[in-house]
């Protein structure tokens, strides 16, 4: 049975205009080959409330899983869960549940409650809310849609606790191996393995270091055994290779 499948909507004017670099996309990327599920299309987008709205109805409809990051914060321009909503058709509104644990967190910390850090409680009618165990304010899901914030480390954070909840398949395996020749010397032999072996993604990435031209092979399966016998044949191929 194949792994489900996943996109991401990265979401914000700060990440496009190079002001803030993303970091969330390689993180989800990464926990989610662990999971055994497949990260198949990452989109960045501006906080522009008609374009959320038709990014979320497209890669919803064709993953099992949509991942967004950004907009869901206190300011005037955080407008990703009221775009959700309407694009899952759903009310959105100040939430009990939400408001009870803002309210907790900023009695602790001596803080108001005041109406920007209210808009954090906005969640979507039906949606279960995501955990934020860094600053509170959580995230939520929607149907296949998984809402968090674009602050890495509260991203993390919230993605440890979402993914036990999700049911993945089996993981990525890969292993790699550093040739030191350029792609085009190598490009037939790998071209005949990816052949002999369909059951393997084979890739090639150039590297130049102190001169010297060279290209990481990385070779991936869900099958284990499969990678082990295409990197047997690939140092008998290449046996200076490291």
């Amino acid at each position: 049975m194949p792994n489900p499948t996943a996109a991401m909507l990265v979401i914000g004017d700060e990440i496009l205009s190079g002001r803030t670099r993303d970091s969330n996309m390689n993180h989800l990327a990464q926990a989610l080959t662990e999971h055994g599920i497949d990260l198949r299309e990452a989109r960045m987008i501006s906080d522009d409330h008609a374009g959320i709205v038709r990014h979320v109805r497209e890669l919803s409809g064709s993953h099992d899983h949509l991942f967004t990051s950004g907009g869901i914060g206190p300011t005037h321009d955080d407008i990703t869960a009221e775009a959700v909503a309407e694009a899952m058709g759903a009310a959105c509104g100040i939430r009990d549940d939400a408001r009870a644990i803002l309210q907790a967190h900023y009695d602790r910390s001596g803080q108001e409650l005041n109406e920007a850090r209210l808009r954090m409680a906005r969640i979507p009618d039906g949606a279960s809310l995501i955990e934020n165990p860094v600053s509170a304010a959580p995230g939520f899901t929607l149907g296949n849609v998984h809402v968090m914030a674009g602050v890495p480390t509260i991203f993390e954070a919230m993605l440890e606790g979402l993914l036990p909840t999700l049911t993945g398949g089996a993981p990525m395996i890969s292993a790699s191996l550093r040739v030191e020749r350029g792609e085009g010397d190598i490009a037939a032999s790998l071209s005949d393995l990816a052949v002999a072996h369909p059951e393997v993604s084979i890739g090639s990435y150039p590297f130049t270091r102190n001169g010297l031209h060279g290209s990481n092979v990385v070779v991936r399966s869900q099958d284990e055994a499969a990678v082990e016998t295409v990197m047997g044949k690939m140092r008998a191929l290449f046996p200076e290779a490291k």
